[in-house]
C-alpha cells in the first residue's frame, strides 16, 4: 500500500509534465533542494538528473533558484541553450516565508527578456514552488 505522501511525490513528475525517458537537467542543486521531488522525477523518467555540465539536448530543465543566486535572466539564458525546441524550464523557488524566497515579480520581469513565457505555477513539496516557462511561439500554425 502506498502512503498518501508517497502518492503525492510520485505524481509530482507527472504534474510537471515529465514523461518516462525524458532528458531532465538540474541546475542550482544545493543541500536545501527537495530530495523527494528529485527522487520522484528520477524514478518516473527511469534515469538520473543531468547536471549543469551535461552535453545533451534537454527536454526539461529544473532550475533551483533562490534570492541571492545572481541574475535570473542570465541563468535562464544559460538554461535555455541546451533545451529542445519545445522544451520546458521549471524555475523552483522557496515558498513565501522560506529562506531564499524569490518574489514572483522577479521571475515575471526576467522571463520576457529571454524569449520565454510563464504559463503556470505549482506547489512541489513542502518548501518549494515551481514556475513553468516555455519558449514564446514565433508563429501560430
Amino acid at each position: 500500500m502506498v502512503a498518501a505522501g508517497d502518492a503525492d511525490q510520485h505524481s509530482v513528475a507527472e504534474r510537471l509534465g515529465i514523461k518516462p525517458d525524458m532528458v531532465v537537467q538540474e541546475i542550482g542543486w544545493d543541500e536545501d533542494v527537495d530530495e523527494a521531488v528529485r527522487a520522484a522525477i528520477e524514478e518516473h523518467t527511469g534515469g538520473e538528473l543531468l547536471d549543469e555540465d551535461a552535453d545533451e539536448v534537454i527536454d526539461v530543465v529544473l532550475l533551483w533558484w533562490r534570492d541571492g543566486d545572481g541574475d535570473l535572466g542570465d541563468a535562464l539564458v544559460d538554461a535555455r541553450a541546451p533545451l529542445e525546441e519545445n522544451g520546458v524550464i521549471w524555475v523552483l523557488t522557496p515558498k513565501t516565508g522560506q529562506p531564499g524566497h524569490v518574489e514572483p515579480s522577479e521571475i515575471a520581469e526576467a522571463v520576457p527578456t529571454v524569449g520565454l513565457s510563464q504559463t503556470s505555477n505549482l506547489s512541489v513539496g513542502e518548501a518549494w514552488m515551481a514556475t513553468r516557462l516555455v519558449p514564446r511561439s514565433k508563429s501560430r500554425r
